[in-house]
């Protein structure tokens, strides 16, 4: 199942402090006793809360870190004839000396 990014932290912290101000506004310019009025202020507390925490964790993200940079190959390298598993089950000095011979680049070719 495949995970739905969530939005930024920073456009998080906008949008939540954008709301908590229209509440804010609201609440100024019209002044309720109500249940409506109540709601209003906790969900104006709410939207701060979050703007808060979404700072935080826009601040704690930092900078992402550049991938590490790859070990330079020379140019000339070659890859070996011979892996592991062959060395292995060789088992004896002379055979793997025998089979390193047989594969090493030889000048006089």
């Amino acid at each position: 199942m495949r995970r739905i990014p969530g939005p930024d932290a920073r456009a998080v912290a906008v949008v939540a402090a954008l709301g908590s101000l229209w509440l804010l506004v609201a609440l100024i310019l019209s002044p309720r006793q109500d249940l409506l009025g109540v709601a209003m202020a906790l969900g104006c507390v709410l939207l701060a809360i979050v703007t808060g925490v979404a700072v935080t964790a826009a601040r704690q993200a930092g900078p992402a870190a550049p991938p590490a940079p790859t070990a330079p190959v020379h140019p000339l390298a070659q890859t070996p004839g011979i892996d592991a598993d062959t060395l292995e089950t060789l088992g004896d000095r002379e055979a793997v000396r025998a089979m390193r011979d047989r594969y090493r680049p030889d000048a006089s070719r």
